[in-house]
């Protein structure tokens, strides 16, 4: 469709012709407030609008009345819920609240001018406005104006959220609804409500977006697909929260297709729009950023542990299609001094190629156990990838047709999505299903008892739509269904090897409880450089801890799967996976370092930090578990106060006390901008004061711009190993950052990290 520039036809999808059965139904000035079982009920009356642009009241349809609930967690959580009838507020999978959020009684305060709304120890948590409008009359041209819903939120009791209740030109015209729904042949088909936001406001968040820090002026749709790349508008990990420069959280608790305009339809506006009959929207304070993903968190789930193991490095391709092929790479991966702990065997260990039957081939692969088994003895561990979509010729589509255990097609339809095999796939496992999630479960078992240690739960973000599911309808559970998916994955990994892991590329709002995701399928280039961090910022800004990316890219550019990877994108991508959560070498062609001889030496050098940061990088994990923090950080976690960092997408803060400017370009320099504070360069120990940006910082490619707090003591591991496995942590070190530091050549790690041709 065209766009219009008008918000009915653009935001709330009406035919422009208006020719539809489908109708506007505004909300007016409430008429009454009580309380009830702990919450403040607001009723509300809708008024049905004509079937055009400009709103004119249809004054032959009834008025209707509808409620709006608010409910407070705690001091800092409020609960708006429009079209629910009871008070049990629904929960669902999404929703795993923290023995902290506890309901606090809401308390009705009525005069003439305003209503309050505030806790029994007296926190004002809404207000609304009654007083009529002032007014100085002196022309009729124009039909007076109708009082609306002039709702204020306090979420923490001092910041105010203001519903849009004018957000106009005139009367008949407006650009956002603060509260109104969507009527199509009788039944509601969306919802909106909308809130006021500043001139200067920034905005961030709302999954893993491939885009500039600051989402303000722009529109998302919440609907997962496969990205096929991190440089569209396509996303497979979509979230329903938003973060403000204001200090404040918005998160929608729903898995239906959505949309959040952010001071884009309207400059003066936030617009959320979720294509149900109902809203239940949280309202977060906080002073930090992390305070309100700490909020979030509470309301969503946690990220759990991680074993020592995963924060290795990992080697892949697509594909390894043999016990030989592994075992070469394997054996001169060691020979040749990479430290490497996990092999992933990608699309390749099946009978065919792509042909998903959770079975290794006889041929290839004879004695898998045993295969496994010589593998764990040198340190390494192995990841084995699969999808959840079964495709015709699978050995278990039979049974799962027969049993239900995936949807049932309606008509024939092709599973959409980067599907780069041949196969028709017969239908989406349905984890809507619990008999269909424990039989999925026996056949991840059989693998993990074979001594596999995480799967890769690719995909998940299609689902067949023409279809019938157990649990709810297709349009529902397609954003929902990587969450049901991870969890059946996870938690029998955990049950089986103690280690609740997954390796995932889907998600949704809660999904951050089964780690860990990785950004999907980027270009081999400066620009899948790019998109992948501003992805893996946003992502760590809606709740997610633990995230990482295919080094250095996916697929190769031009040719998908044969152009060659430069040297220096191999180098600098690298670089960026050893100051991410996780890294992992994968894509279309040959990742191994020493495919890439001139800088062998070069990458050597890199995992071997990697390893030497680990005992850090278990610190900030574990902090990632139990506060609002993610690992790899957006600048404002720590810097919320300055503008400039608002606005920064390719720097980012490593733990607490590492700031990284990835190198992303073959001219080996960038601009850096050091906020406030004292900083250390880590590689040559040189020291400056922040507040200031370093324009066209050189550095080489053997190096790259990290700067550490002054003062920081980072936890290291000094002596060299190949894996994990070798690491005893009471032999760690500190590496302090004071007066004394020289530089990464004078340190402690300096024969660990020479680089060896």
């Amino acid at each position: 469709m065209k766009r219009t520039n008008y918000q009915l036809i653009d935001f709330l999808d009406f035919d422009p012709a208006f020719k539809g059965d489908e109708f506007l139904w505004k909300c007016g000035e409430p008429l009454a407030v009580r309380e009830e079982q702990g919450d403040a009920v607001i009723e509300i009356p809708f008024q049905r609008q004509k079937a055009q642009n400009d709103l004119e009241p249809d004054t032959d349809c009834p008025v209707q009345m509808a409620k709006l609930r608010i409910r407070a967690y705690g001091d800092k959580i409020l609960r708006v819920a429009f079209g629910f009838e009871n008070a049990e507020l629904p929960g669902s999978e999404i929703l795993h609240f923290h023995t902290d959020v506890q309901q606090k009684t809401l308390k009705v305060i009525e005069d003439t001018d305003c209503w309050k709304i505030q806790t029994a120890d007296g926190q004002l948590k809404a207000s609304i406005n009654r007083k009529a409008f002032q007014l100085d009359y002196w022309s009729d041209l124009l039909p007076a104006a109708s009082k609306g819903l002039e709702l204020v939120l306090y979420p923490d009791a001092e910041k105010e959220i203001r519903i849009s209740a004018y957000d106009q030109f005139f009367p008949a015209r407006h650009d956002a609804f603060a509260l109104a729904y969507v009527e199509k042949e009788g039944e509601t088909r969306c919802t909106t409500l909308s809130f006021h936001c500043e001139a200067d406001e920034c905005f961030a968040g709302t999954g893993e977006r491939f885009t500039k820090m600051d989402l303000a002026g722009q529109t998302f749709q919440l609907k997962n697909q496969d990205g096929q790349g991190v440089n569209n508008r396509r996303t497979y990990k979509n979230v329903p929260f938003l973060l403000s420069s204001r200090k404040y959280g918005v998160f929608m608790h729903t898995s239906a297709y959505s949309k959040f305009s952010i001071a884009d339809h309207s400059s003066r506006s936030v617009q959320l729009m979720s294509e149900e009959p109902v809203l239940d929207l949280f309202f977060l304070g906080g002073d930090t950023p992390e305070e309100i993903l700490y909020n979030y968190r509470c309301l969503t789930g946690f990220p759990t542990k991680l074993p020592l193991w995963s924060f290795g490095t990992w080697m892949s391709r697509m594909t390894y299609f043999s016990e030989e092929e592994v075992n070469e790479i394997c054996r001169r991966l060691r020979a040749e001094d990479f430290p490497c702990d996990v092999i992933h065997l990608d699309t390749g260990w099946f009978r065919t190629d792509w042909l998903c039957e959770w079975k290794f081939n006889p041929e290839r692969f004879p004695d898998p156990k045993r295969f496994i088994k010589n593998l764990r003895e040198d340190g390494y561990k192995v990841s084995l990838w699969q999808m959840p979509y079964i495709a015709r010729e699978a050995e278990q589509c039979e049974e799962a047709l027969q049993n239900k255990y995936m949807c049932i097609l309606e008509q024939s339809e092709k599973q959409g999505g980067s599907n780069f095999s041949a196969l028709d796939y017969a239908g989406t496992i349905d984890f809507t299903y619990p008999k269909a999630v424990e039989w999925y479960k026996g056949l991840l078992k059989e693998l993990l008892d074979m001594g596999v240690l995480c799967i890769k739960t690719d995909f998940g973000e299609d689902i067949h739509m023409q279809a019938k599911y157990h649990g709810m309808e297709p349009e529902k559970l397609n954003n929902l269904y990587g969450l049901l998916y991870q969890k059946a994955a996870y938690e029998v990994t955990k049950e089986i090897t103690g280690d609740g892991i997954v390796w995932a590329r889907a998600g949704w709002a809660g999904c951050q409880r089964y780690p860990l995701h990785w950004g999907g399928d980027s270009a081999c280039s400066w620009d899948g450089l790019a998109g992948s961090l501003k992805g893996g910022l946003h992502i760590g800004l809606s709740g997610f801890g633990f995230w990482s990316h295919d080094v250095p890219g996916f697929h190769s550019v031009p040719d998908f799967m044969n152009s060659v990877v430069p040297d220096d994108l191999y180098v600098r991508w690298t670089q960026f996976g050893v100051f991410s959560s996780h890294l992992r070498y994968h894509g279309t062609s040959k990742r191994e370092p020493y495919e890439y001889p001139a800088i062998a030496g070069i990458v050597r050098k890199w995992l071997k930090l990697r390893y030497a940061i680990l005992p850090y990088l278990v610190e900030q994990s574990d902090k990632t578990t139990q506060t609002g923090y993610p690992v790899l950080r957006a600048l404002i976690f720590h810097h919320a106060n300055d503008k400039m960092c608002w606005h920064i997408d390719d720097q980012y803060y490593f733990g607490d006390d590492m700031m990284v400017a990835p190198v992303m370009n073959s001219a080996n320099k960038r601009d850096v901008y050091l906020p406030e504070g004292e900083w250390v360069n880590l590689f040559s120990g040189g020291q400056l004061t922040g507040g200031k940006w370093l324009k066209n910082f050189d550095c080489p490619l053997d190096e790259m711009p990290v700067w550490v707090k002054a003062g920081a003591k980072i936890t290291v591991y000094p002596e060299p190993v190949s894996n994990t496995d070798e690491m005893d942590f009471a032999r760690t070190e500190k590496l302090v950052f004071d007066q004394t530091y020289s530089g990464l050549g004078n340190s402690i790690l300096a024969n660990l990290l020479k680089v060896q041709k």
